[in-house]
């Protein structure tokens, strides 16, 4: 993903994890405490957010390191938020266990971020 569209989304992220922490800190409340999953949907935003803020970090770096490899680690972070997250919102809200067996895969796709983004900054790539 290139510096616009990292930035883009890491906006469009930031934009939708408060919206979705407020949704499910008010209108959302009673159902996750009856499914028991208040603090797995906590989770989701927490990481949603913080990745969010991740890749606008990531869309500013790419003004002074832009490189392919800066661009994969923003792709990998955007696919492990959507999968980490959104496999442990769907699971929150439904309570299907088959939901919550994608989020390590989101979760290696993070790692592979962020791994990304070290080589990037040690080398300079």
């Amino acid at each position: 993903m290139n510096q616009r569209l990292t930035l883009s989304i890491g906006a469009l992220l930031g934009t939708l994890g408060v919206a979705l922490g407020a949704f499910g800190a008010h209108a959302l409340k009673n159902l996750l405490v009856s499914n028991g999953r208040l603090e797995t949907y906590e989770l989701a935003v927490r990481y949603h957010f913080f990745h969010a803020l991740a890749l606008l970090f990531i869309g500013l770096l790419m003004s002074q390191n832009s490189s392919s490899i800066m661009e994969w680690s923003s792709l990998s972070i955007f696919v492990g938020v959507t999968l980490f997250s959104g496999s442990l919102y769907l699971y929150s809200l439904t309570n299907t266990t088959a939901f919550a067996m994608v989020t390590p895969i989101g979760g290696l796709f993070l790692l592979i971020g962020w791994g990304l983004l070290t080589y990037a900054i040690l080398t300079k790539h």
